[in-house]
């Protein structure tokens, strides 16, 4: 559903920003190359350092620079970190029976994995969230919002993993999605940097964690260090609206 929305904005994301009225703040273009890749790489994990089996950094996806194609590939990581640290938060929450406090619609079991609380709750709830979430995909890929924001696409020389503001939505918006209290607004470009390659190790993190909490839950045991912590689950985790879907039945 996400990368859905993402190509079915993707075209307007990579038009010019619209002619407005008004000061237009003119956004800050740097394009990291193959060797700022690497450079980042090392200070992430001076360990491992860059391992890119596949040779994806050196790509030009859809016949666009390697440069563009780059900034596809931290986006994505970051965006994929960003998701994983949510849903293994999550899923130890629901693991846990950690409920809202009121009663929301529908009857939502406890003591059960939470994939199967997924499969419990009402449709009706599971489009809320997944059009919220292709909702935020829109916002994140338009050139307008972007250009308003004084940003620029992350392969066109904006920065990957930014988040534009909601000023341009047309109903006032408490609190943004990234940074909504404002506690990095005036941090220095230093703390900023170190902040990001953070961001970017424990989202790798979160990603082999909720894999694990995933693997347990479908083979149990086949993650020694979880056995007996993670309660089963019988359904599948690919298939969000029939938990007994099968491709060749």
């Amino acid at each position: 559903m996400i990368s859905a929305v993402a190509l079915a904005t993707g075209a307007a994301a990579f038009n010019g920003p619209a002619v407005v009225s008004g000061p237009i703040r003119t956004p800050a273009v740097h394009m990291m190359d193959l060797e700022g890749l690497k450079t980042q790489a090392k200070a992430l994990n001076p360990v491992v350092g860059y391992w890119d089996p596949l040779n994806l950094g050196s790509g030009e996806f859809w016949g666009d620079s390697n440069e563009a194609t780059i900034g596809f590939l931290r986006e994505a990581e970051i965006k994929h970190g960003r998701v994983a640290m949510a849903g293994f938060v999550g899923y130890i929450v629901h693991a846990n029976d950690i409920r809202f406090p009121w009663k929301i619609p529908g009857d939502v079991p406890t003591g059960i994995s939470p994939q199967a609380l997924w499969d419990a709750i009402p449709e009706a709830a599971k489009w809320q969230i997944i059009l919220t979430v292709g909702f935020f995909e829109f916002w994140r890929e338009n050139a307008y919002v972007l250009a308003e924001d004084g940003e620029k696409h992350y392969m066109r020389g904006g920065k990957p993993g930014y988040f534009p503001t909601f000023d341009q939505l047309p109903h006032p918006v408490p609190f943004n999605l990234f940074d909504p209290f404002g506690f990095s607004k005036n941090a220095t470009p230093e703390k900023k940097a170190k902040g990001l390659l953070v961001e970017v190790n424990n989202g790798r993190l979160a990603m082999i964690g909720l894999m694990g909490f995933l693997s347990e839950s479908k083979v149990p045991g086949s993650v020694p260090a979880l056995s007996g912590l993670v309660k089963p689950y019988s359904g599948e985790v690919m298939a969000p609206f029939d938990a007994n879907f099968h491709i060749f039945s």
